[in-house]
C-alpha cells in the first residue's frame, strides 16, 4: 500500500473541504478507498493539521481499553474512534477489539522493544532509585510537596469561579504545570487516567466538533417544550436530513442537561357491573392495518384550580391519532355520549370498526351499547382490573399529563381548555411517534396517498 506524506494528506483534505473535488473523486485520483479518505477528513475535523503528524506507534494497554470503552459507551465505530483519538489506522482498533474478545486484557499489553533490562541475582529487574537521604531523593521530595501545594490552589480557584471542577478543568491545570512537574505524577494526584489527560488536552483551545449538533438538539427540545426524549430527537434529526446514532444524541443531551419528563397514573372509573360486560375481543392486539379499524377510549381525571376535571378521548390504533375528545367537571354519561357522537360523525359509511374500553360504567350503559350496535360497531372491553388490556390509551394519558398538564402554566379553567385543544392539535399533527417516525396525521396522510 502506498504511503502518503503529511503534506499529501493535508492537500487531499483541503481540496475536499474547499469543494475542489468530491470525496470519491479525490480518493480515486490518489488510488485509495473512499473509506480511507473519509478517515482523513474525520481526523482533520478532530485534530486539525496535527492529525497527520506521526503519532506514537506503541499505545499503552490502558489507552487501548479507554478507546474500546469509549466506543462501547458512545456507540461509535472503529473508524470514528481512530479519528477521535488520532490513531493512525482503524485496523489497530479492530485488532484491539479482537485481542480483548479472544484473549482478555492481558493481550493488550504491548511487548517491550530493545534489549531486556538487567536483572539481579534473584531475577528481579534492577531499577535506579535515589538513595535515601541523598540530594536527589531530597529534591524529588521537595518537588512532590511543591506540586501537592500548587495544584490544589489552582483547582480551588476554578471551583470558586464556577462552583464545580470538571475533568477538563483538571486537565487545564495539569497542562499549565506540565513543565514544572512530571505529567505522570500530576495525573495520579489529580485522580484521572493518563490516557484521559492526553485525549482531553488535544481539545484545549479547539472548537467543539458537536457545537452545531448540540444547537440543533437544543432547538428541537425547545420547540417541543421539553417533551422529546433522545429517541424522538434522533427521529426528528433524521427527518431533517441528519442521520445520528441515538446513543450520541443521548450523550449530548446529557451534556446539555436535557431530559424528558416523568409520567403519572390515571383515574379509574370501574364501579362494578351496572350493565352488560363485552368480551375482550381486542385481546391486546393493538395493531391496525388501516384507519378506523380499531378505536380505544377511556376517561382520565385530574385536578386544576382545586377542581376535578375529566377527559374522555377516543384514539385510533392505526396511527395513535386522537379522533375527538370531551372534557367536563363531572364524569357523567353525557361526557362519553358526546364524545361518541362526535367520533361517529367522522366515521365513513363503510367500515369494520371495533371500539375497546375498560369496564367503566359508562361503557356498560344500554344507551352506549345500543348506539354501537346501531352503527354496526363491535364492542370490546378489558378484563376486570387489568390496565394492560388498554395500554395504548393509558400511555396517551401519561404523555398528555407529563408533556402538557404538569409542564404548562394556566390562568384559568377556560385557558386550560384552550391550551388542551392546542396540545391535541400538536399531538396529532406535529409530535413524532417513535414507532411511526412521523406524526399521526402525517402517517395517515402518507397511507391514504399510497393506497
Amino acid at each position: 500500500m502506498t504511503k502518503f506524506t503529511t503534506h499529501q494528506k493535508l492537500n487531499a483534505v483541503m481540496a475536499y473541504r474547499e469543494g475542489t473535488d468530491s470525496m470519491n473523486g479525490i480518493a480515486k485520483s490518489l488510488g485509495i478507498s473512499p473509506t480511507l479518505m473519509r478517515n482523513w477528513v474525520k481526523q482533520f475535523d478532530h485534530h486539525g493539521p496535527m492529525a497527520f503528524s506521526k503519532p506514537y506507534t506503541t499505545y499503552p494497554a490502558q489507552f487501548k481499553l479507554d478507546v474500546l470503552q469509549y466506543m462501547k459507551e458512545n456507540g461509535v465505530s472503529a473508524n470514528e474512534a481512530a479519528a477521535i483519538f488520532n490513531i493512525a489506522s482503524p485496523s489497530s482498533v479492530w485488532k484491539w477489539e479482537r485481542q480483548l474478545r479472544t484473549g482478555g486484557q492481558g493481550t493488550l499489553i504491548p511487548k517491550k522493544k530493545g534489549r531486556p533490562p538487567m536483572k539481579d541475582k534473584a531475577g528481579n529487574e534492577k531499577r535506579r532509585v535515589p538513595a535515601e537521604g541523598s540530594s536527589e531523593a531530597l529534591q524529588a521530595e521537595i518537588d512532590r510537596l511543591r506540586m501537592e501545594n500548587e495544584y490544589p490552589k489552582k483547582v480551588e480557584r476554578l471551583s470558586s469561579i464556577q462552583g464545580n471542577v470538571t475533568k477538563e478543568d483538571k486537565v487545564k491545570v495539569i497542562y499549565e504545570l506540565r513543565h514544572k512537574y512530571p505529567v505522570k505524577a500530576l495525573v495520579e494526584y489529580a485522580g484521572i487516567k493518563r490516557s484521559t489527560y492526553y485525549v482531553l488536552v488535544k481539545k484545549i483551545g479547539r472548537p467543539d466538533p458537536d457545537t452545531g449538533l448540540k444547537a440543533e438538539i437544543q432547538s428541537i427540545y425547545d420547540e417541543h417544550e421539553g417533551r422529546y426524549g433522545y429517541r424522538r430527537i434522533r427521529d426528528e434529526l433524521q427527518n431533517r436530513g441528519q442521520k445520528v446514532n441515538h446513543k450520541r444524541v443521548q450523550r449530548l443531551m446529557k451534556a446539555l442537561g436535557l431530559k424528558c419528563l416523568v409520567r403519572l397514573k390515571k383515574y379509574k372509573s370501574y364501579r362494578g357491573a351496572v350493565g352488560e360486560i363485552a368480551d375482550n375481543i381486542l385481546d391486546r392486539d393493538f395493531k391496525a392495518d388501516a384507519p378506523n379499524e380499531k378505536w380505544v377510549t377511556d376517561i382520565s381525571e385530574f385536578k386544576l384550580f382545586g377542581e376535578k376535571l375529566y377527559l374522555s378521548p377516543v384514539l385510533d390504533l392505526f396511527n395513535g391519532e386522537i379522533i375527538t375528545y370531551t372534557i367536563g367537571s363531572r364524569p357523567t354519561y353525557s361526557l362519553v355520549s358526546e364524545m361518541l357522537e362526535n367520533a361517529l360523525s367522522k366515521l365513513p359509511e363503510e367500515h369494520q370498526l371495533l371500539i375497546h374500553s375498560d369496564q367503566g360504567w359508562h361503557y356498560q350503559m344500554r344507551q352506549f351499547r345500543h348506539t354501537l350496535k346501531e352503527k354496526g360497531i363491535v364492542q370490546s372491553m378489558s378484563r376486570k382490573g387489568n390496565c394492560h388490556d388498554n395500554a395504548v390509551m393509558e400511555n396517551f394519558f401519561g404523555i398528555m399529563k407529563s408533556e402538557f398538564l404538569y409542564l404548562k402554566h394556566f390562568e384559568s379553567i377556560d385557558h386550560f381548555k384552550i391550551e388542551l385543544g392546542n396540545y391535541i392539535d400538536y399531538y396529532n399533527t406535529r409530535r413524532i411517534k417513535a414507532k411511526l417516525k412521523l406524526s399521526p396525521v402525517q402517517y395517515r396522510t402518507q397511507f391514504v396517498h399510497a393506497a
